[in-house]
């Protein structure tokens, strides 16, 4: 009989030692710290730009008539819920988005641990220190559509280890995790690479056993099919705007926008480490069996190429792109290394050696994706950089009010707008169309072009702001001194030059005055 005050244990009895909880809880902390990190401001930009959006539309704007932007309408449309419970509730929309954003890495875990329970003590110490890591590692980049993505795609990567593995599965949990990951995968049209190389697998996997045909008939993958053709139709039938305006303007002006070359895509900091751990864990998983660790370690392998693919193809760079990576190579390596140790060690050595490794390994994650200027640098330096000093301005001088922001990065506007609830009035995010026609001068040799030479999206983006300005005039203006532009006739790009050009802004712009400057931006306030 266990003594009354017996620490609480894993495992199940009779099956020799037992595995302690509380000896876990080292293991666990670094998830607790990305955990604190998540709910800490700031908000990552584009999450919180695509949040403020959803909810202008649940205030009744239109996306992609009166809101325009590049991304397709699935994540706004998973932002709405977020977007209601703030209207609805005393919750702000960043404590909205977050809790939901938490409620949903949390049921990733229970579906993960339902699909595939660990195998021995050193898998289920793994399990509850690093399911939670991975979920949270983004730090800054929570949210993303990266974050969510990978997220999604682990329930389908253990289902996907039971399909090769022949293990039968309920059509209500196979059914629910392929909705998931059918989403997820959704939010970009880069995602589907991961899919594609996780489907690779699997098919090479039944051509091993001899079994292409029962594979061919996988209710899987006709079913993330069906649901992308869907998706399709929605967009084509719900959003006809998006095909209509928002994708030839995509496809003219930002495909091409700030793009670098492969080679200095791969060289950069963020692409460089990810493909290189790319790289190590695929040629590793080739040369591992799969009686000992199962098919899991390759299917996490497939899925980081994937992921490594889809950032790789969007040819930026950025911090976020190689989330994917940094998750699903997390948890090969725990997964790896936990099962190779159940595998070859006797049971009370596994037991006693599990926390040790858990701990380990969470701690090694956590070190890794601790780099460059991200978490825990942005958190602790909120309060003294641009966001925090933005969203202090605004609270003093419009709080709840609407702000006008002309500037080419959506940071620092976003998130600093979001915490003080304020209501931007453009249609735009940021004024990256600007740049993207003004990538050559006038070819008159003048520093703007006249209305009557503007290419037909320049006029639009003109007149558009021109009017959004005039019909709900804000109560502050935030415009960039640096628009991102080439020098033309000598001077600087200057937005407010440019817009003051249009009789409506020009009108409106007369009731405004400097009421200070940081970090590059001017601020402006209405004098009545």
């Amino acid at each position: 009989m266990q003594p009354r005050h017996a620490a609480p244990s894993t495992g199940h009895p009779g099956d020799g030692p037992r595995l302690s909880l509380w000896a876990l809880l080292p293991a666990m902390l670094p998830a607790l710290l990305f955990l604190l990190l998540v709910v800490s401001p700031p908000l990552n930009q584009d999450v919180a730009a695509v949040l403020s959006f959803a909810e202008r539309m649940v205030a009744g704007e239109g996306l992609y008539t009166q809101l325009i932007d590049v991304n397709p309408p699935l994540i706004f449309l998973l932002n709405l819920p977020a977007a209601a419970l703030a209207a609805w509730t005393p919750l702000d929309a960043v404590q909205a988005l977050l809790l939901l954003l938490l409620v949903f890495c949390g049921a990733v875990s229970w579906l993960c641990l339902r699909l595939h329970p660990p195998r021995g003590p050193a898998e289920r110490a793994m399990m509850l220190a690093l399911l939670p890591l991975v979920l949270l590692l983004a730090g800054y980049d929570f949210g993303q559509r990266e974050q969510i993505m990978a997220a999604a795609a682990l329930p389908y990567l253990f289902l996907a280890e039971r399909r090769v593995e022949g293990m039968r599965t309920s059509a209500r949990m196979m059914a629910l995790v392929t909705l998931i990951a059918a989403t997820g995968f959704a939010l970009k049209p880069h995602f589907l690479a991961v899919p594609a190389c996780v489907e690779a697998v699997v098919l090479l996997a039944a051509l091993r056993r001899r079994r292409l045909g029962a594979a061919l008939l996988d209710p899987v993958p006709w079913g993330l099919a069906g649901l992308w053709a869907a998706y399709l139709a929605l967009i084509v039938f719900g959003f006809p705007a998006y095909f209509g305006q928002v994708v030839p303007l995509v496809w003219s002006y930002y495909v091409g926008l700030g793009n670098a070359s492969w080679w200095q895509v791969v060289l950069t900091e963020q692409l460089f480490t990810a493909g290189l751990m790319t790289f190590c864990l695929c040629l590793f998983t080739t040369r591992i069996g799969t009686l000992t660790l199962g098919w899991l370690p390759r299917l996490l392998a497939a899925a980081m190429l994937g992921g490594l693919v889809a950032a790789l193809v969007q040819h930026k760079g950025w911090s976020y792109h190689v989330v994917p990576v940094w998750m699903f190579g997390g948890l090969l390596c725990g997964v790896a290394l936990s099962r190779a140790v159940d595998a070859l060690l006797p049971r009370g050595t596994s037991v006693r050696l599990a926390p040790v490794l858990a701990a380990g390994s969470a701690v090694a994650l956590t070190l890794l994706v601790m780099r460059g200027g991200e978490a825990p640098w942005r958190e602790f330096n909120y309060h003294n950089g641009p966001v925090g000093r933005l969203a202090a301005w605004l609270e003093k001088e419009a709080p709840e009010g609407r702000l006008l922001v002309l500037s080419p990065d959506i940071y620092p506007a976003y998130p600093a707008l979001n915490y003080v609830e304020n209501q931007p009035v453009l249609r735009f995010m940021s004024t990256w169309l600007l740049q993207a026609v003004y990538q050559t001068c006038p070819e008159d040799g003048a520093r703007f072009r006249a209305p009557a030479q503007m290419s037909e999206a320049e006029r639009y983006l003109f007149d558009s702001v021109a009017r959004d300005f005039a019909a709900r005039p804000p109560e502050a203006v935030m415009v960039a001194r640096d628009a991102h532009i080439s020098w033309c006739a000598g001077q600087p790009f200057d937005m407010i030059a440019y817009f003051t050009r249009h009789p409506l802004f020009a009108a409106t712009w007369q009731h405004y005055r400097q009421a200070g400057e940081t970090d590059g931006y001017m601020l402006f306030e209405r004098k009545d």
